[in-house]
């Protein structure tokens, strides 16, 4: 990967690639989750944090076989099916591993693996079968012959094993290789010697399978997970005017009968509500969205809450804090941060509303500015219900405007306003009639 970061916490789909792992083993609800860790080992812990997993650390990285055995002392008094996966094979369904349980309970297997057909199977170990098409070993591909390399069935290293049988074949496997280190694949053969039943279980969607050690691998993976998130979402009512452009984090939830335009990236644990409209290029993160809303063209929302029926931009930016009532206009050019609009208020156009409460079925005039930060701290405005705040008005805080008050246009209010009561500055309008040809008069004189 080329990075910093541990290969398992590069992000897919918006969570980091353990998690999906972690999301599909908690999915057959298993009495205990054992997630061994080494490189990275604290940030992949705090990654996954809250999670309830039994930890296990490898100290020494000696393969896989080895990183298996170090959870052994977790399973010590277990007698069911332990199922292995792998961190970095994000897209394997919960639908799969229950046909995996299900094959290796019917087949009464000591051991059932995962195997795929690939097009190009190479980094994969190949399944090696007899003439009668019993498996007879997995070997890697470092280890494997040239006929071998031709094999085209790969190991996806995911395994359904009886507990007391997986830990007793690990105390056989050795590091007898190239790479000198303990292969898990090595207790298909300690099964076959010991006369044990070996199934293999066959992924009919690839994809499933695929093992994630690039950033080119990576990005192939995000394209099929859009597509899959795509389509549960237009399966359950929600139209996407343009799947290929239109990007959904796993996490996110919609409703029904929703549209949305092209161009347009939900993200984090958003929930959007029913009958909502997303004109297009928009940029939705961590948002709490209600039913009948309507985003217009390239809004940026993060980590805020919209009521039903609200409309918003275009151009319009919410950041985080935000929380608009029912029916509130949000406009062309306009920002707020930590604010609270109640229901029915409006500000349309070229505002800044940060630190501010306002009430019911107020208006704020365009180029409005709220003042909250003087260099030190942070303050907030409060603006009561049905206040009329006339345009190019700077609201100087900490400052209370009460219900039904008025502010002339071009104010600056800098003390708290009484219910009903107008507050303007005193200015004094001149007019100088002729002004403007003198002036032309003036700035041509003695040119050619």
């Amino acid at each position: 990967m080329n990075s910093a970061l541990p290969k398992v916490l590069h992000p897919l789909g918006g969570k980091p690639l353990v998690a999906h792992a972690l999301k599909t083993a908690q999915s057959v609800t298993p009495r205990t989750v054992a997630v061994v860790i080494g490189h990275g080992a604290e940030a992949v812990r705090a990654a996954c944090n809250g999670a309830s997993v039994a930890w296990v650390t490898q100290k020494e990285q000696l393969g896989t076989g080895h990183a298996v055995n170090c959870a052994k002392d977790v399973f010590r008094n277990f007698a069911g099916t332990i199922v292995i996966l792998n961190g970095d094979v994000p897209l394997i369904t919960p639908q799969t591993l229950r046909r995996l349980l299900d094959s290796h309970r019917e087949q009464h297997a000591a051991l059932t693996f995962v195997t795929a057909r690939l097009a190009d199977p190479r980094g994969y170990g190949r399944v090696v079968r007899d003439s009668g098409g019993r498996v007879l070993r997995v070997v890697e591909e470092r280890d494997a012959s040239a006929e071998e390399k031709k094999i085209d069935e790969t190991n996806a290293g995911i395994y359904a094993v009886d507990a007391d049988f997986l830990f007793s074949a690990l105390a056989t496997v050795t590091n007898e290789n190239r790479q000198n280190e303990y292969y898990l694949t090595d207790i298909v053969a300690a099964a076959l010697r010991a006369g044990k039943t070996v199934a293999a279980f066959e992924a009919h969607d690839t994809r499933e399978i695929l093992g994630i050690n690039s950033r080119e691998e990576l990005a192939a993976m995000e394209k099929v997970l859009q597509e899959r998130i795509n389509r549960k979402w237009m399966e359950a009512g929600v139209t996407l005017k343009d799947p290929q452009t239109t990007y959904i984090d796993d996490s996110a939830r919609i409703g029904r009968d929703t549209t949305i335009g092209p161009n347009t990236q939900i993200l984090g644990d958003t929930v959007i509500g029913e009958r909502c409209r997303i004109d297009g290029s928009a940029y939705v993160s961590n948002m709490r969205i209600g039913n009948e809303v309507h985003l217009k063209f390239s809004v940026v929302l993060n980590d805020s809450e919209i009521g039903d029926g609200a409309i918003l931009g275009p151009f319009a930016h919410l950041r985080p804090g935000t929380r608009l009532g029912r029916n509130v206009h949000i406009g062309n050019f306009v920002e707020a941060k930590a604010a609270t609009l109640g229901d029915g208020t409006k500000a349309n156009h070229l505002t800044y509303l940060g630190d501010v409460t306002v009430g019911r079925e107020t208006n704020i005039g365009a180029g409005t500015i709220t003042c909250n930060y003087d260099g030190f701290k942070k303050y907030r405005t409060t603006i009561g219900d049905r206040v009329q705040v006339g345009s190019d008005t700077t609201l100087v805080a900490p400052v209370a405007i009460g219900d039904d008050a008025y502010i002339a246009t071009a104010t600056t209010v800098r003390r708290d306003t009484p219910a009903g009561a107008l507050v303007y500055n005193e200015r004094v309008e001149r007019i100088k009639p002729g002004w403007t040809e003198q002036k032309r008069k003036k700035m041509t004189e003695g040119k050619p």
